[in-house]
């Protein structure tokens, strides 16, 4: 064990819960109405709950245990087996099963932007109970837990795949079966406390930099790359935001920068740790271009109500980052460099099919848990429920007793 790798882990892992609570709950929270403002905070907060008990149960066995192509096995279920002084490379396993369990944590409640304002909250538990075990856990072992992706040398460093492509497609399709909102798309109420949104992006942009800067699972130059690109794409998918809606619009917006930022944090993210600043500068305003293109042609040419942007940022921003790490990784670009007789054609096409396979998969399984969830326990809210809100209706409480 390596005490430095250990503490920056511990930190790092401190860092990825701070995303979820509160960070992701306080952003998607103030894009709300102010009647459904507790429902999200209850929906991020029982999530984080849920997954921690369902990643200690048997989720985290079925991802990091076994040398299966599809799946591992159950010899880590409940932890029982791992004494306390176990390694994952240079680190305590417990610290490492932290770790992950924080990202496991936070990719089903990226999925809440698709449904706020009009989901059961049962369904919300049903869904993201069988979704971790069918989706997630699938996808993050053939990734990183030793699958047939990893095998074949896919590059995702902190999970443009496992977490933000996942979620993107999953949430695209919930939200279309699910419907759009009342009103949608010209008479949806405006985001009833921006200034909340902001506070959110904040903790999500610190935050991610446990996200990514962690993922090199030790405290060197690896993680200090990581950081220092993760910051660069922000900052610039922020400006390309603002100067966009600028150009377009004649006034800057909040709510537009942040939801940039996490255009540029999600677009980095795959590549993190393979590539050098100058690439961060392009892949945060491909990122920033691309993510609110998509937004303009989800919501307004198709219209479908995927409510905060969930596969214009998440899912495409990833799907992005994965492309690009193909050619930025490349030690000519100021990349890390490929595998030994790997080329930025042939890694390419690696990314290429990791792209198609978790996008394939996130899509057809997703469907048919939606579709279970709906057969069990129901989707939507009542029409009155939903004009009224969630919060007194189903929490019994309200964000603001004034």
């Amino acid at each position: 064990m390596i005490a430095g790798d250990t503490a920056w882990l511990i930190t790092a892992t401190a860092l990825v819960l701070f995303m979820t609570l509160p960070g992701l709950a306080l952003f998607y929270g103030g894009l709300v109405r102010a009647e459904n403002l507790l429902s999200v905070l209850m929906q991020c907060f029982t999530i984080a709950s849920l997954v921690t008990v369902l990643w200690l149960g048997a989720a985290y066995s079925l991802t990091f245990s076994g040398d299966g192509a599809w799946i591992g096995n159950l010899s880590k279920v409940l932890l029982l087996g791992v004494p306390r002084d176990a390694l994952s490379g240079t680190i305590p396993e417990s610290v490492f099963f932290m770790f992950q369990m924080t990202f496991a944590i936070i990719t089903p409640a990226l999925i809440v932007g698709a449904f706020v304002e009009r989901m059961r909250f049962g369904a919300v538990v049903l869904f993201t109970a069988l979704w971790l075990f069918l989706v997630y856990v699938p996808v993050a072992h053939w990734v990183w837990g030793g699958g047939w992706l990893a095998a074949r040398g896919v590059m995702d460093f902190a999970g443009g795949l496992v977490v933000h492509l996942t979620a993107g497609v999953s949430a695209l399709i919930l939200a279309i079966v699910l419907g759009p909102r009342l009103g949608f798309p010209h008479d949806v109420r405006p985001p009833h406390a921006p200034w909340i949104t902001m506070v959110g992006a904040c903790m999500l942009w610190v935050g991610w930099f446990g996200f990514n800067a962690g993922s090199a699972l030790s405290a060197g130059a690896d993680a200090g790359m990581a950081m220092t690109v993760t910051h660069i794409s922000a900052a610039t998918a922020t400006l390309v935001w603002i100067v966009i809606e600028a150009v377009k619009f004649g006034k800057p917006s909040m709510v537009g920068a942040v939801t940039g930022a996490i255009a540029g944090l999600a677009s980095i993210t795959p590549a993190s740790g393979y590539v050098g600043p100058g690439a961060a500068l392009v892949i945060g305003f491909v990122g920033g271009s691309l993510c609110y293109l998509m937004v303009m042609v989800v919501k307004h040419r198709f219209k479908i109500d995927d409510s905060l942007d969930v596969l214009a940022v998440h899912g495409v921003g990833g799907a992005i980052g994965i492309m690009l790490t193909a050619v930025f990784a490349d030690a000519a670009l100021g990349g890390i460099g490929f595998a030994e007789g790997q080329t930025i054609g042939g890694q390419a096409v690696v990314q290429f099919i990791g792209l198609v396979a978790v996008l394939v998969w996130s899509v057809v399984v997703s469907f048919v848990i939606i579709k279970i969830v709906q057969a069990i326990v129901g989707l939507r809210v009542s029409a009155e429920v939903e004009e009224q809100g969630l919060d007194i209706n189903i929490h019994g409480e309200r964000g603001y007793n004034m």
